[in-house]
C-alpha cells in the first residue's frame, strides 16, 4: 500500500501552518516595535523669551528647563521656529535685529530689520517682523485715557521687514499702520494680515508686492488690536481688542461679522488645531479663556497669573503652555481638563513661546 500522497499532505500542511505562525508572529513584533518607537518619540521642545533675558528651552517629556540661549540685554521678544527645527528667530528690541540662533550649537546671527522689533512669523525661508517706530517705552496708557500725541504730528507707519533666512539678508520692507503689533498669514499664504494698535485697524497686504488690500477700522468695536489668527480651515480670522474687552471676528474675505465679549484686556488668541475651541489670553482677568468656536459661547475660565500674553499647545494638542510675564513663569494647562497642572519657573518676563515640532498657539502655527 503506498502512502507517499497522505503524507505528502500531511507535511505541506504542518509546513503551511509553520509558516502562517512565522508570519503571525514577525507581525505582532513588528507592531511591538512600532509601538515602542511611537512610545519613545522625542516629545519635542518648547522655547520661551523673557524680555530681560534671553530663550529658555523646555524639554515637552519633563516639562522643565533644560537649556538656555543668552541674548540678556537685546529685550528679546517675538520668535518663530523653521519647519526643520533648525533656526530659531527672535526680535531682539535693544540691537534693532533680528537673532537667528542655531538650535543645535546656540550660535547667534543678527540681522539688523528696524527700530523695536516686536513680532515674527516665518513661511517658508522668509521671516517677516514688525517694527514700531513710533512706539513709546514703558507701560501702554489706560484704557480710555487720551494717548499723548508729539504736537499732534503724524506716527510714523511700521513696518514688516521681510528676511531671507537663507541668504540672512532683509530683503524688503511693507508698510504697515502705526504701532504694528501681531501677524498672520492668510490661509492660501497670499496674503498679509496685520493688527496696527496705534490708529486702530486691520490690514490686509499682498505678501508679494506689499500692496495694501483692506482696511478694517475696530475703534466701533474696540480699541488697540493686538492678537490676530486664522482658523484652521481658513474661513474666519479673529483679531483681540484689548482696550474693548472683546475680539473680532472677520470672514474669509475679512469683512466683519461680529464681536464676542471677553475678559479685561484680551492679547493672545488661537483656535484649536480641530477648529472647535477659541482659547484667548486676557491679561488683567489673569485667566486663559475658551470659546465654542461655531456658538461662541464661553465654555470656561482657567484662572492664570499676571501679565498672560502668548502661549502655544504642545505637538500632540495634550498640554498648553502660556507665558505669564510678571508672575516669572511658564503655566502648563491640561487641553482636555482644561486645568493648570504645573508652573514652571521662566524668570525675567517670559513673553512668549513657541514649540518644534510645531503646534497651534497665538504665535504659531501647525
Amino acid at each position: 500500500m503506498n502512502f507517499t500522497p497522505a503524507f505528502s499532505k500531511t507535511r505541506i500542511s504542518l509546513l503551511l501552518l509553520v509558516l502562517i505562525t512565522g508570519i503571525a508572529g514577525c507581525n505582532k513584533e513588528k507592531t511591538a516595535d512600532t509601538q515602542a518607537a511611537a512610545e519613545s518619540k522625542p516629545a519635542g521642545l518648547a522655547y520661551v523669551t523673557s524680555q530681560d533675558d534671553g530663550v529658555s528651552v523646555i524639554d515637552l517629556a519633563s516639562m522643565n528647563v533644560v537649556k538656555q540661549f543668552d541674548l540678556k540685554d537685546k529685550g528679546p521678544r517675538g520668535l518663530a521656529i523653521t519647519d526643520d527645527g533648525k533656526k530659531l528667530v527672535v526680535a531682539t528690541r535693544e540691537n534693532e535685529s533680528l537673532s537667528v540662533i542655531d538650535t543645535a550649537t546656540g550660535a547667534i546671527q543678527e540681522i539688523k530689520v528696524g527700530k523695536n522689533p516686536e513680532f515674527v512669523r516665518i513661511l517658508g525661508n522668509f521671516a517677516y517682523v514688525s517694527s514700531e517706530p513710533s512706539a513709546k517705552g514703558g507701560p501702554p496708557p489706560k484704557p480710555g485715557a487720551k494717548e499723548e500725541d508729539d504736537d499732534d504730528g503724524e506716527k510714523i507707519p511700521a513696518t514688516i521687514s521681510v528676511v531671507d533666512l537663507t541668504t540672512g539678508t532683509k530683503v524688503r520692507e511693507i508698510t504697515g499702520g502705526p504701532e504694528t503689533e501681531g501677524i498672520e498669514f492668510s490661509a492660501d499664504g497670499s496674503k498679509l494680515v496685520i493688527t496696527n494698535e496705534a490708529d486702530n485697524t486691520v490690514t490686509v497686504h499682498d505678501i508679494k508686492s506689499g500692496e495694501l488690500l483692506k482696511t478694517i477700522p475696530t475703534h466701533e468695536y474696540g480699541d488697540r488690536p493686538r492678537g490676530i489668527k486664522v482658523s484652521p480651515d481658513g474661513s474666519t480670522y479673529l483679531s483681540t481688542l484689548e482696550y474693548g474687552n472683546k475680539f473680532m471676528v472677520l470672514d474669509k474675505d475679512f469683512n466683519f461679522v461680529r464681536t464676542v465679549e471677553t475678559g479685561q484686556t484680551p492679547y493672545g488668541i488661537t483656535y484649536d488645531s480641530s477648529g472647535k475651541h477659541i482659547f484667548v489670553a486676557t491679561n488683567k482677568e489673569k485667566a486663559l479663556q475658551v470659546f465654542d468656536a461655531k456658538t461662541y459661547e464661553k465654555i470656561k475660565d482657567i484662572p492664570t497669573g499676571n501679565r498672560c500674553w502668548h502661549f502655544s499647545f504642545t505637538p500632540d494638542d495634550k498640554q498648553i503652555l502660556l507665558a505669564c510675564g510678571k508672575s516669572d513663569a511658564v503655566f502648563v494647562i491640561d487641553a482636555d481638563k482644561l486645568e493648570v497642572t504645573k508652573q514652571i519657573e521662566v524668570k525675567n518676563m517670559p513673553w512668549g513661546v513657541v514649540t518644534y515640532p510645531k503646534a497651534m498657539g497665538s504665535i504659531s502655527s501647525k
